[in-house]
């Protein structure tokens, strides 16, 4: 049922990249191009404007891509609401989630998911909360899972699991074998921490406020992109990060970081779904939901 060619065209348009839509689309670059050339061969029409290396949607584009991303909504109501009627699910689901979620949270259940519901075509956009509430709010996802504490009153939020935020520095570091520390002692140390529109950071903020702390008193030594990135980070250096304690196993397990546990001081967060405030979240992404709440719930 789905026009592969305007397909193409949408992946370019949003991404305005040829090499990008080719890896979004598991294709070659040369048949991107061939697609989009077919396409305004077949309006009669220039689609795309290029200028060096750029390029840039026309008033015509413009225009095809609002009624392409009508036409793919239909198109998604329709698989959803034909699903419906059957005991299996098939269609696409295009899921997003935080960096931290995504790497470390939901490759057991996408794997589950896959095997249960072989016909589904999956798609994972993996990028900071602040950009998958984005991405929901456009079309682009039909469902994500965030963590965070600044909620949009656009998006509706439900409870995945819990998590902790924890403490972390090198095992050479001399103070990985005190094993606890002061919130004050933590004051005056070199600090690692996630960027900004990180869900992460978001969380590790409010808990400082909540004891009156502001980020700008504190020694921030640094802002890294990933949990990975501070993780590796941390082993060749003594400053502290603050990292999901699902991040931490096989560091642990290996004796490269130690867990520094803070007196009277914890950072515990919620990691929810969120779907478009007042829509129901489509029934393969209820399933998907059912399906991680189960995984999570036996362990």
């Amino acid at each position: 049922m789905e026009n592969f060619r305007l397909k193409v065209f949408r992946s370019v348009a949003k991404n305005l990249s040829f090499t990008k839509a080719a890896n979004e689309l598991f294709i070659t670059q040369p048949a991107i191009t061939k697609h989009i050339r077919n396409l305004e061969n077949e309006l009669d029409l220039r689609l795309f404007n290029r200028k060096g290396n750029k390029i840039y949607l026309t008033a015509e584009g413009i225009v095809l891509l609002e009624f392409a991303d009508e036409l793919f909504n239909l198109q998604l109501k329709l698989e959803d609401k034909l699903n419906s009627f059957k005991e299996t699910l098939s269609g696409s689901f295009r899921l997003g989630a935080s960096t931290t979620i995504a790497q470390y949270v939901i490759p057991p259940v996408l794997s589950l998911f896959h095997k249960r519901y072989i016909d589904v075509k999956l798609s994972l956009l993996t990028k900071n909360t602040e950009q998958i509430a984005d991405a929901l709010l456009r079309g682009e996802i039909d469902l994500g899972i965030v963590e965070g504490k600044i909620k949009n009153t656009d998006i509706h939020y439900s409870k995945f699991i819990s998590d902790e935020l924890v403490a972390v520095t090198s095992a050479q570091n001399p103070l990985a074998n005190k094993g606890e520390i002061s919130f004050r002692q933590l004051l005056s140390m070199p600090l690692i921490l996630r960027e900004r529109g990180s869900g992460t950071l978001d969380v590790i903020e409010h808990a400082f406020k909540s004891r009156r702390i502001k980020f700008s008193s504190l020694n921030i030594q640094m802002y890294l992109g990933s949990t990975e990135a501070i993780k590796l980070y941390l082993e060749h250096d003594d400053c502290i990060g603050f990292v999901s304690f699902r991040a931490l196993k096989n560091e642990i397990k290996m004796g490269k970081l130690r867990i520094i546990r803070i007196k009277n001081f914890q950072i515990k967060r919620t990691l929810e779904f969120i779907t478009p405030q007042g829509l129901k979240p489509t029934n393969v992404a209820s399933q998907f939901i059912k399906l991680a709440k189960e995984y999570y719930n036996q362990k």
